[in-house]
């Protein structure tokens, strides 16, 4: 078998550092992009310290010239192609009414969230379908539960599942497979800033989240689109 190659968006803390290095474990050689460079070579030093393999790609995804550049020395290092590609970096906004959210805001919120999803799939659709290759999307379950306050949020959320949903389908007979993740109550800063009176010690830890999705990817996907949500407690509530 070929190396398995994964890209992960926000690898450097919480959910998206966990699922790196879950999927370093695993054997896949991570390419770990995010914004806070720091953060990212903590999690390469991690993965190396476990005997793992990494590369650090420091960009701002919301950036179309980074995204296309990073898509371009990819293609050019690993020709056979992305085994998996992991959307996870996100931004949660203010949680406010409607009325009183700014657009640079909700701009702001639907770029990262839904934009710059659709410009990642864009820009690795060939290296994806090459592989055969894996797509996970973290949402949330306030895109489909209309949740008062968490307007901007909540709708990215529902587009970035439609926007996979239709990638699935557009997939189906190409071999890549979806995988839409909603990893329930977890211990993360996104989750803090939008509980702060919220004990963290009830909720489960980002290497809970890590270890369900990687039971599930060894599992193995049907075409199309499938699911994966967990509660606080880290166990499977559907898929």
């Amino acid at each position: 078998m070929k190396d398995r190659t994964a890209i992960v968006t926000g690898a450097s803390r919480g959910i998206g550092k966990a699922i790196a290095l879950q999927l370093a474990a695993d054997g896949y050689h991570v390419i770990l992009t995010g914004r806070t460079e720091a953060g990212l070579i903590e999690t390469d030093d991690a993965i190396h310290a476990a005997g793992g393999s990494a590369t650090i790609a420091p960009l701002d995804i919301t950036r179309a010239d980074d995204v296309d550049k990073l898509g371009a020395a990819i293609a050019g290092r690993w020709t056979d192609g992305i085994d998996l590609l992991v959307l996870n970096a996100a931004m949660l906004g203010t949680l406010s009414p409607l009325a009183h959210v700014t657009p640079k805001e909700f701009g702001q919120v639907m770029d990262l969230n839904v934009t710059a999803q659709w410009r990642l799939l864009r820009t690795f659709d060939a290296l994806l379908r090459r592989a055969r290759g894996t797509v996970v999307a973290v949402t949330s379950s306030v895109g489909t539960r209309p949740t008062a306050y968490w307007g901007p949020y909540a709708a990215s959320k529902a587009a970035l599942e439609m926007l996979v949903d239709c990638y699935a389908a557009e997939m189906q007979s190409l071999g890549v497979n979806i995988l839409v993740l909603d990893p329930g109550g977890t211990r993360t800063m996104l989750r803090a800033r939008a509980f702060p009176g919220e004990d963290a010690a009830t909720l489960k830890a980002p290497e809970v989240v890590a270890e369900r999705l990687i039971e599930r990817l060894r599992a193995g996907l049907k075409p199309g689109t499938n699911r994966l949500a967990l509660n606080r407690d880290g166990d499977i509530i559907a898929g």
